[in-house]
């Protein structure tokens, strides 16, 4: 199986799967359609490209490094209504602030899998961490290795950054995953399959989605094992 490593850090990221008028929420981790989203973004794929659902295909996981915090930005906007002048409102949206996610997207299809990872490296349209003013970092593709989701999750280094590290020495982190990886763990439902990506409507169906934990550290040998996966 061959995987792509990509790694979500910065100052803001949104990772919304709901949203209800001036509130945009943020989940507290990448969503698969986040990603899948992005991927058809860097693939140049327009968002009534029927093809963007065949991406649903790929094996997914994401693993928490640096939880962040949410925050709330207050923005007041205008509605539009003709010549009348109407009152500004309050819009709501949340943001992760100073958090740190690998994400892991995967398939038995090694062309494929390359043809993506130089894609998210030379993106057609710009990417995202879920909203415009979140860039995706410089360092967003850590490689293309072979291995399946979880193993790689294991075994890729603590991302965390290094005041973090340094305090905390260990954790333990939460890894969220399709539950075809982890059949053994207690699993859930999500709107988080894409059916639609059109500006006439957005479009979800349900995926079954399976949590774990491991527990990382700062250890140099962590970076020798994931060396043996080609990393």
């Amino acid at each position: 199986m061959e995987s792509i490593i990509l790694k979500f850090s910065g100052p803001l990221q949104a990772w919304g799967t709901s949203s209800h008028f001036e509130i945009r929420h943020t989940d507290f981790y990448p969503s698969k359609s986040a990603v899948i989203g992005m991927v058809a973004a860097a693939l140049g794929y327009r968002r009534d490209n029927e093809q963007i659902r065949s991406l649903n295909d790929l094996l997914f996981a994401v693993r928490i490094d640096q939880p962040g915090e949410i925050i709330d930005d207050y923005q007041t906007a205008h509605r539009r209504g003709g010549k009348k002048i109407k009152p500004p409102y309050v819009t709501h949206r949340k943001y992760i602030e100073d958090a740190v996610f690998v994400a892991v997207i995967s398939s038995e299809n090694e062309e494929w899998i390359n043809q993506i990872g130089n894609a998210l490296k030379k993106p057609y349209f710009q990417l995202f961490m879920g909203r415009r003013s979140c860039p995706v970092p410089a360092d967003l593709v850590q490689g293309i290795v072979k291995g399946d989701p979880i193993q790689i999750l294991e075994e890729f280094p603590w991302q965390a950054i290094k005041s973090v590290q340094k305090k905390r020495k260990s954790a333990r982190l939460h890894i969220y995953a399709d539950e075809i990886l982890l059949p053994s763990a207690e699993g859930k439902l999500r709107r988080d399959a894409i059916v639609s990506l059109s500006y006439h409507g957005r479009n979800y169906s349900l995926r079954r989605e399976s949590s774990t934990t491991i527990q990382k550290s700062t250890n140099v040998q962590e970076h020798d094992a994931f060396a043996a996966l080609g990393g």
